[in-house]
């Protein structure tokens, strides 16, 4: 297993410090990680990525990293056809920047809930649109990984019902190890359940929120605020997840994401060498 970091883990300093995806690529190779995983929202310019392109692959280059995943951010639960046909275009060209970065893995969600709409309203939405983008992903070699994110198809149970139902090889779990907590499940159990469908990992972990903390976190399917912190210092037993993936020969990416309030750079590097250790 080799350990990446994910740009989305260092979004307060990509702010702050007004990063390009090559600042990223220069900061993950200073930690020490084998790979990164890119997302579609932070290229500089949206519509015209080849120069970008050709710029990131440089840099990777020099730095002999890998791109580990890369994500695209969108939402299959659309009520208008045509906003759903839009959503199968994202993912598609999203298999052909991933090809263009030399990765077989791209995230993929589900969607978000919008109003009174619910998993069960959703659920034939998602596989229908998975299921169009499985048949480009098939014959270009190409994963496509779903995360467990947000309320919607958040639960282990969901995923899985997802992969069976879309029936294709290339459509798997990335597995968040931290998101589970937000709909109440142990990330234990939902690694039970996923465990041979996952090909990507992100290595996260949230802690409960304390009484009168100033911190604002991220509410959980039951109202209840959970804080973000450095893989290790919350309720996820990473230790377990670890040597699961190793008793399931696992030889794909675990991908860190932290989503805390410390500085992300040196959350980040704490993150990566906890992992290494983990890892021997």
């Amino acid at each position: 297993m080799n350990i990446s970091v994910s740009m989305y883990s260092l979004a307060s300093t990509i702010r702050k410090e007004n990063w390009s995806i090559v600042d990223f690529i220069d900061y993950a190779s200073s930690i020490s990680t084998e790979g990164v995983e890119l997302l579609d929202i932070y290229w500089t310019n949206k519509d015209e990525k080849d120069e970008e392109i050709g710029e990131v692959l440089t840099a990777l280059k020099s730095y002999n990293l890998q791109v580990s995943a890369y994500d695209i951010t969108n939402n299959f639960v659309k009520e208008a056809v045509e906003e759903r046909a839009e959503e199968v275009a994202k993912v598609l060209h999203g298999i052909q920047v991933a090809k263009k970065l030399g990765t077989t893995i791209v995230r993929v969600f589900c969607g978000d809930i919008q109003g009174d709409l619910t998993y069960e309203n959703g659920s034939a939405w998602i596989i229908e649109g998975l299921k169009k983008c499985a048949e480009i992903a098939e014959k270009e070699g190409i994963y496509l990984a779903i995360e467990n994110h947000g309320l919607l198809a958040g639960k282990s149970k969901q995923v899985s019902e997802i992969i069976k139902a879309v029936n294709s090889p290339f459509v798997k779990s990335t597995f968040d190890t931290g998101n589970f907590l937000l709909v109440h499940e142990k990330p234990t159990e939902a690694f039970k359940r996923l465990k041979d469908e996952i090909v990507h990992v992100h290595f996260k972990d949230f802690r409960e929120k304390v009484e009168n903390e100033s911190l604002r976190g991220f509410r959980s399917s039951e109202g209840v605020e959970l804080i973000g912190v450095i893989p290790g210092d919350g309720e996820v037993d990473l230790a377990y997840i670890v040597n699961g993936l190793k008793n399931s020969n696992y030889d794909g990416w675990l991908s860190i994401e932290y989503e805390g309030h410390d500085d992300a750079k040196m959350a980040n590097e704490e993150a990566v060498n906890r992992l290494r250790n983990l890892l021997r």
